[in-house]
């Protein structure tokens, strides 16, 4: 029997099916498995840094309906919607994003979540070097928390300064950005106290790097074929979960474009921000010298508020692009503005 290439696809049926036809299939009869979708290459890369890390652990992986790693289990369930094109265009369609979407995301997310798991395998939350440098594992997750943007004490890797959440959280993006290839945190990091959990991390990955973990748990939580909802309840719940989508920016946004029902034809905003991100990218930091990680807050922002609220060009290309980058350039700024405000001394 040939062997199917990661790369190659499987078929399925429901791939050809339209939005509401999706909705009604419940997950187990998706018949999705990791080893037959493109994942299979993101956790071999994931495996190739650990093992240029000299580290013996592998976390293993499943198909879930969410990113997480479970407590008590040193493993990683990666969301459905990555493993086949159809239901990712699903995705965005019912939550104006995909999560991980990109290789470069996916591989942070990744990087992140064995953050967790590897904690999880070693017990390290438990060590009291670790709740020294961190803090306490068992502090409550907060519902809500605001982030402080111009802070040093936190490395800074996923969206919305993630690593000031909470301190295992913290300690899951810190390994992140260790583990990430060509790290030069060293560098990146100098003279931030970040740096000082950064080396914690270095040397406590090179003191259990040829331990064997003591939870060794190959257990699944919530895998796909076990999930009797439909995708249609899934996204309802998460759609009131994450229905709190930040609306500060809408009255600049709604300045800069306009409802596609005034220009059904017209270019949707979040296509024209994606195509123009790299030369956004470029005058911001030459002109207002942003931090990359405020600009993708920014960015992502903005994509997101614009499909979801449908929003498309009010003029030419040409003439959008001022307005465009000017208003990325004020929510940064609003950002830093509100910061200094809420911590001023």
């Amino acid at each position: 029997m040939r062997r199917r290439p990661a790369t190659e696809q499987r078929e399925y049926r429901w791939a050809e099916y339209d939005d509401d036809q999706l909705l009604a299939l419940r997950f187990r009869s998706l018949g999705l498995t990791l080893k037959d979708s493109p994942l299979t290459l993101d956790i071999e890369r994931l495996n190739a840094q650990l093992e240029r890390r000299g580290l013996n652990f592998r976390p293993h992986a499943w198909l879930s309906t969410e990113w997480f790693s479970p407590d008590g289990i040193p493993g990683i369930a990666i969301p459905f919607y990555l493993a086949h094109p159809r239901l990712s265009l699903l995705e965005r369609r019912m939550m104006g994003e995909v999560e991980g979407g990109a290789r470069k995301w996916r591989q942070r997310i990744l990087r992140h979540e064995t953050g967790h798991a590897i904690d999880t395998a070693y017990g390290l939350r438990r060590l009291a070097s670790f709740r020294r440098v961190f803090g306490r594992a068992s502090q409550p997750y907060p519902d809500d928390y605001s982030p402080r943007p111009s802070s040093d004490r936190h490395v800074l890797h996923l969206g919305h300064w993630y690593a000031q959440s909470h301190p295992t959280e913290d300690f899951a993006e810190t390994f992140a950005v260790w583990l990430q290839p060509k790290a030069r945190w060293r560098r990146d990091y100098a003279g931030w106290p970040a740096l000082g959990k950064l080396e914690y991390v270095d040397a406590l990955m090179t003191e259990i790097a040829e331990k064997k973990p003591k939870h060794r748990d190959r257990l699944v939580i919530d895998p796909l074929r076990q999930v009797g909802d439909t995708l249609g309840e899934h996204y309802r719940l998460k759609q009131e979960r994450y229905g709190g989508e930040d609306r500060r920016y809408d009255r600049w946004i709604s300045r800069v474009f306009i409802s596609r029902t005034k220009r059904p034809r017209a270019t949707a905003a979040s296509r024209f921000v994606r195509e123009i991100e790299p030369q956004l990218r470029r005058l911001l930091e030459r002109r207002a010298r942003l931090h990359p990680y405020y600009l993708d807050h920014a960015i992502r922002l903005v994509r997101q508020r614009t499909r979801q609220l449908d929003l498309v060009l009010r003029s030419t290309r040409c003439d959008a692009k001022r307005p465009v980058v000017r208003l990325h350039e004020r929510i940064v700024l609003d950002i830093l503005r509100r910061n200094r405000e809420n911590y001023a001394l």
